[in-house]
């Protein structure tokens, strides 16, 4: 798989940009996508060293639209922790 391909998007909320004062990046990855995949992709793409990878898999989310419902769909998020003086401008990229 291409690096592009496991990266989906970066995952910017309030909860992440919190712990982007940590160190810690958050990005949805391919279902597909395994904790080494991730790291090679992260510094393949960003250039820096990434010291640890934890993997998230979300359900399916309920959704109503008046009388109508549905589903979001499940996703597989990654929590990347990057060495001590790296960093990556999610705005940037």
């Amino acid at each position: 798989m291409n690096s592009y391909e496991i990266i989906k998007k970066p995952i910017i909320t309030e909860k992440s940009m919190k712990l982007v004062e940590k160190g810690k990046y958050t990005f949805e990855v391919s279902k597909k996508a395994t904790k080494i995949d991730v790291k090679k992709a992260i510094e393949e793409i960003f250039k820096v060293h990434v010291t640890d990878v934890n993997m998230i898999n979300t359900l399916p989310k309920s959704k109503r639209v008046g009388r109508y419902t549905g589903f979001l769909p499940a996703q597989q998020k990654a929590v990347v922790t990057l060495a001590e003086g790296d960093k990556i401008d999610i705005y940037a990229k």
